[in-house]
């Protein structure tokens, strides 16, 4: 019997994962950052500070009064310099607080939030009720660090009705040039299992699964070892290494693989009794839990050719991107394009003024050589993309529709149930740009109000 997978589709592009040996650093805190009051699923924050504040390390910053969100922390001690904009990978710009971190009160320094240590436990939790947990995942404004950004507590409260069998933790990391999840699980894995365990209280279960790639075998040795010295007073957490395929870490297809259960169109993986939840979110929920530290720190990916140092680092929230270009000695000459996630699904930026948020796995510096500068042609029908994608969607005919000024008649080709993977995209020999155009359907279904699919 061969790796589990998934079953429809996928692509193997080349791993790139070169910094899977480099051990996580500590990037300093710079003297100013900008902190993106929208950094999640749902309503954005609205500011608690005006230019001028002097505030503490830790301390809420921005806050979500009414809707779906969570708020947003001060990583550091620092004084309120501006109530402005600033860059975003997806929205382009959106507001911030500008904090100046070279000004703080008086004893504060910069590791008031840890500077970068794994989490050490302060309080039991087992202790607690998981109201409490909860409770403390949410005032630490943690969400989904894989890249949705959905509020973590709120998925840790299934809706009434779906009962939750299985925790599933995403450890697949199948993004080429990523390896932030993948340090993670190296060096912290006895604080992921510990979180693991916290959120199976939470949920009321006793059987998680981590799923990890094959190509990383030393992850899958250090989160089994860990698992082996737990105390999980009955419950059982399995590490499974599943096959290198991308995108072998995307929801539905890791659900399919460890459990072989399909999630319908438009539905919560919550419906086929399981929660989801990637290893960097783990970490978070164990910081948040033992020691009410908020989400003001993560692990980042840098690498790529254009990049001259590249590595993972432990970077505070709010960190602009010619700060961290900087601090690694600059770009190459031949840089082309900076890509803010992995190459698959991330988006690329020109601003380097853009943030780093909690969501942000990786930021990827593409050389010349390592660029695709082919232009689009038109289709020639191959059926390549309908091959390689996880969903089993139309592709070619979506983009075609698109193209004719038809994207909101999109719906019965499955149009809304694409996570822009890529897949699609990597494989065409028109070199056509396709996750592009299906955004562009999403947009006139939603215009349209033609909703998902039947």
């Amino acid at each position: 019997m061969g790796l589990l997978t998934f079953k429809l589709g996928g692509v193997h592009p080349n791993p790139h994962k070169e910094t899977s040996s480099m051990p996580i650093e500590d990037m300093p805190v710079p003297g100013e950052l900008a902190i993106l009051l929208s950094q999640h699923i749902g309503v954005p924050c609205e500011p608690v500070v005006k230019k001028g504040d002097v505030v503490r390390a830790g301390q809420v910053v921005g806050e979500v009064r009414q809707g779906l969100g969570v708020s947003v922390h001060a990583p550091c001690a620092g004084k309120v310099v501006a109530i402005g904009q600033a860059g975003h990978p997806v929205k382009v710009s959106v507001p911030a607080v500008i904090l100046d971190t070279r000004t703080r009160p008086e004893g504060a320094s910069s590791d008031e939030v840890m500077a970068g240590e794994c989490a050490q436990s302060h309080e039991d939790w087992r202790a607690m009720t998981r109201e409490e947990m909860v409770s403390r995942i949410r005032e630490a404004g943690v969400v989904g660090a894989g890249g949705a950004g959905f509020p973590t507590h709120v998925k840790l409260s299934p809706p009434s009705g779906m009962v939750i069998t299985e925790l599933l933790v995403n450890g697949a990391e199948c993004e080429p040039y990523l390896t932030a999840d993948h340090r993670v699980m190296v060096e912290c894995a006895a604080d992921v299992v510990e979180g693991i365990a916290m959120m199976m209280k939470i949920l009321g279960i006793s059987h998680a699964i981590v799923g990890i790639e094959d190509n990383k075998p030393d992850a899958v040795e250090a989160m089994r070892r860990a698992v082996d010295d737990a105390a999980l007073d009955g419950g059982q957490i399995d590490v499974i290494a599943l096959k290198t395929k991308y995108p072998q870490g995307s929801e539905k297809q890791l659900i399919y693989a460890l459990t072989g259960r399909k999630v319908a169109s438009g539905a919560l993986p919550a419906s086929v009794g399981v929660v989801v939840q990637n290893v960097s979110t783990v970490l978070a929920v164990a910081q948040a839990i033992e020691t009410r530290q908020p989400m003001v720190r993560r692990v980042v990916t840098v690498s790529g050719s254009g990049i001259r140092r590249q590595g993972n680092f432990r970077i505070a929230v709010g960190t602009r991107l010619r700060d961290i270009i900087d601090f690694l000695g600059g770009t190459t000459p031949d840089v082309k394009k900076i890509i803010i996630g992995g190459p698959m699904m991330g988006f690329a930026t020109s601003d380097l003024d853009t943030p780093v948020t909690k969501t942000t796995s990786g930021i990827v510096f593409l050389s010349s050589r390592e660029v695709d500068r082919h232009q689009g042609s038109a289709c020639i029908r191959c059926g390549r993309c309908l091959d390689a994608c996880p969903m089993g969607l139309e592709s070619m005919t979506v983009a075609l529709y698109v193209e004719a000024g038809r994207g909101k008649e999109t719906t019965p080709f499955g149009v809304m149930d694409c996570f822009e993977c890529g897949s699609c995209a990597f494989v065409c020999p028109a070199h056509r740009p396709l996750v592009q155009l299906i955004r562009l359907a999403k947009q006139a279904v939603r215009s349209s109000g033609a909703g998902l699919r039947k």
